[in-house]
């Protein structure tokens, strides 16, 4: 069998897995500080396994938005991010340099999506869309199991939506202020809410109007993917599992008719909390490096 190791590298902590394709065998786990910290420790932890045995090939699912063309002359660098430090650094480069293995990169939302098509929500499906809400928003999406890339990657947190009638809050992200991430990301929620939203109770009113937004957003997803399945989710939905079901019920209205099989009991099984858990961006990781050892010549996983 093929030792495949994956890093998840977020915006808050980094997870780096030892295992095979669905299979997580070794975990560490430590908070994502400056790029030169976070990347060595990385390096150590799978250098220590690869002084064991040979690690066949590694697989990143990183945080972004990062570049990944392989013909683009800053291939698995950072792009301009609000994560202090983190603009232009070279993500990929040190791990391919060390390790001396194929080294797969994606970002982490395609790592999470790829994760939950393979092993979780998404088996069965040819097509999704996962979504993360949590310190940002990101957005994963596959086509016939492939994750989508063109001349980046998918930015949904950064859509515009139709706002609900009444709802006067500014947003909270600096380059749109209230796009998806600047109504429904965890820093946004607790702008709008007063507190940490894992805080507030269920029967809170105010998430009526946070629920009517993630509908909203919902519905792009809808009309212009068209995904078999979209899973939702990321901290804030972990913490209030409420919030899906009630924006699921807005879906319907929103729609005005237009789909109509869409019902909420069709929606119910067509949008959905994750299966893996803290655990699809991590086997996430360890798919892109499958997938990588896939690709080299004279191999198969």
């Amino acid at each position: 069998m093929h030792r495949l190791a994956g890093i998840e590298l977020g915006g808050t902590k980094t997870v780096v897995v030892l295992g095979q394709a669905g299979r997580i065998d070794e975990r560490v786990e430590f908070a994502t500080r400056d790029p030169e910290t976070t990347l060595e420790e990385a390096l150590e932890v799978l250098s220590g396994w690869q002084g064991t045995r040979a690690l066949d090939a590694l697989g990143i699912a990183s945080f972004g938005p990062i570049r990944l063309e392989p013909r683009a002359t800053d291939f698995g660098c950072m792009l301009a991010t609000p994560k202090p430090g983190w603009s232009g650094a070279e993500v990929r480069a040190p791990f391919a340099k060390e390790l001396g293995c194929p080294v797969g990169l994606d970002t982490d939302v395609n790592g999470a999506a790829l994760g939950e098509y393979r092993h979780g929500a998404g088996k069965g499906c040819s097509s999704l869309v996962y979504v993360t809400i949590g310190t940002g928003i990101g957005g994963g999406v596959l086509v016939e199991g492939h994750p989508v890339h063109g001349s980046l990657h998918p930015e949904l947190g950064h859509l515009r939506l139709r706002r609900a009638r009444g709802d006067g809050f500014a947003g909270a992200c600096r380059f749109h202020g209230d796009c998806v991430e600047g109504l429904l990301s965890g820093p946004a929620l607790a702008a709008r809410l007063g507190c940490h939203p894992g805080e507030v109770p269920a029967h809170d009113p105010r998430w009526e109007v946070i629920a009517q937004d993630l509908a909203e957003l919902l519905v792009h997803l809808l009309l212009t993917l068209a995904p078999q399945r979209i899973i939702v989710g990321g901290g804030v939905t972990h913490r209030q599992r409420h919030l899906l079901a009630r924006a699921i019920d807005h879906v319907p209205h929103l729609l005005g008719g237009y789909l109509e099989d869409a019902t909420p009991a069709v929606l119910a099984q067509r949008i959905v909390l994750p299966t893996l858990g803290d655990d699809a961006g991590p086997t996430g990781a360890l798919e892109i490096a499958a997938r990588a050892l896939a690709q080299r010549p004279g191999h198969a996983v």
